[in-house]
Parts: structure tokens; C-alpha cells; sequence
């Protein structure tokens, strides 16, 4: 089951979440509207020229997620590149009191969701985000001060918990630890094991990870690519 997650979008986008796909064969490439993951069968050139393939004109660019810096095929440069840590939580932290107060985001909170992600960046955000799985948001003063969701579905048996952030006045609140919580118990009341993904450099966001029951299965690397 975890061999899934060596490959996340690889194995997302040619399995449970194959619908989503713009583009499959040697490279795979999400709806745009989703956000910008791609992925290769390999670093062989058919697939590599698959993957410059899936690249419109600039500013289009793909987010390649593996266990080391992908090569950027011919035709492609890379703009950037940031470590990633993969946590799993085998052993979830439930629920406690309180919890149930995250209220369940939908198309009346769009506009909300979209200037939080957009503000505090938790990762690619794009119109369709939010639509991978549930989000759960709360709210200070009819203000959506934080909120988390689902994104990759990889393998049977895995949830990850993404999209999660907080308006900076309302951090040191417990709130998205609230919210992370919440939308375990949904993937653990699927049979699932959660997991996500940190930048490698987010001390702060991988200790918190760290008391919900997360551990760093292994490190990866997203390596963004663009037209040359």
C-alpha cells in the first residue's frame, strides 16, 4: 500500500483519481483546475518528451513530485526547486471536544477559501482545489480563519490531508491542529491512513504534524518546470 506514495501523482492520476486527468499515456498531467501536478512513466525519453508535451506556453508550469530533483526533459527548464518531507499517521490523534465545531466549506465559501490559500500559500491552489474532497473550515467573528481538506488519493487504503492554513492573526490558536484532526477522522473512517506533505524547512508545521500521530516517511523533492 505505501509503495503508492513513493510516486503520489504518478499513482494518483493512474488509479483512484485517473478522472482528473487532463492527459495520460508515458506523462500524466491533472486538470489545471486542480492545480498544476504532473508526472512521468520514467526519465526515458518517450516519457520525458510526454512531459514537455503537457506544457502550454508560459506561464504554464507543472509540478513534478519524486524522490529526488526530476530532469528537465528537452524543450523545458526548471524554475525552482524545494525539498519536501512525506509524513504518515498510522496512529492518528481522534477527536477531541470541540473538534466537531469545523462547519463544512462549500460553494458559498469560495471566495474565502481562495484569498486564505492564496494569502498563506499552503501549497497550489487553483478553482477546482477545493473540490479533490472535503474541506472543513472555522470561523472567529463570521470570519473563515482557517481551514484543511483532501487532496492525492494514491493508493487504496491513503488519504492525504492538504490546504492546510491559517490568517496569521488567528495562529497560536490550536485551530489548524482542530482542523487536521477532523479531516482524519474522515479519512480513518474510510479505512485510511493519512498522510501529507510539508517543505522540508517548515519546522514549525512539522512539529505540530509530529503531535497528531505524523512521521517522516521519507524526504521528497517538487521539482517545477516550465517551456524553455
Amino acid at each position: 500500500m505505501m509503495d503508492a506514495l513513493d510516486r503520489p501523482v504518478w499513482s494518483m492520476l493512474n488509479g483512484r483519481q485517473a478522472g482528473l486527468a487532463a492527459v495520460r499515456g508515458a506523462a500524466v498531467r491533472i486538470d489545471p483546475g486542480y492545480g498544476p501536478f504532473a508526472a512521468a512513466r520514467d526519465t526515458g525519453d518517450e516519457a520525458q518528451a510526454a512531459l514537455a508535451a503537457v506544457l502550454r506556453d508560459a506561464p504554464d508550469e507543472v509540478w513534478v513530485v519524486e524522490g529526488q530533483e526530476w530532469p528537465a526533459p528537452p524543450g523545458t527548464r526548471v524554475l525552482r526547486t524545494a525539498p519536501l518531507v512525506q509524513m504518515v499517521a498510522e496512529t492518528p490523534a481522534p477527536m477531541v471536544p470541540g473538534d466537531e465545531h469545523a462547519e463544512v466549506l462549500g460553494e458559498a465559501d469560495v471566495a474565502e477559501m481562495t484569498a486564505l490559500a492564496l494569502a498563506t500559500q499552503p501549497g497550489p491552489w487553483g478553482p477546482k482545489t477545493r473540490l479533490y474532497g472535503s474541506y472543513f473550515g472555522l470561523r472567529r467573528d463570521g470570519r473563515l480563519a482557517a481551514m484543511a481538506g483532501e487532496r492525492m488519493l494514491p493508493g487504496p487504503g491513503l488519504g492525504e490531508v492538504s490546504g492546510v492554513c491559517t490568517w496569521p492573526e488567528f495562529q497560536g490558536q490550536g485551530l489548524a491542529a482542530s482542523l487536521i484532526r477532523r479531516v482524519m477522522a474522515g479519512i480513518t473512517a474510510r479505512g485510511e491512513v493519512p498522510f501529507l506533505h510539508s517543505y522540508a524547512g517548515n519546522a514549525r508545521a512539522i512539529g505540530l504534524y509530529e503531535t497528531l500521530g505524523f512521521r517522516v516517511r521519507r524526504e521528497m523533492v517538487v521539482t517545477v518546470l516550465a517551456k524553455s
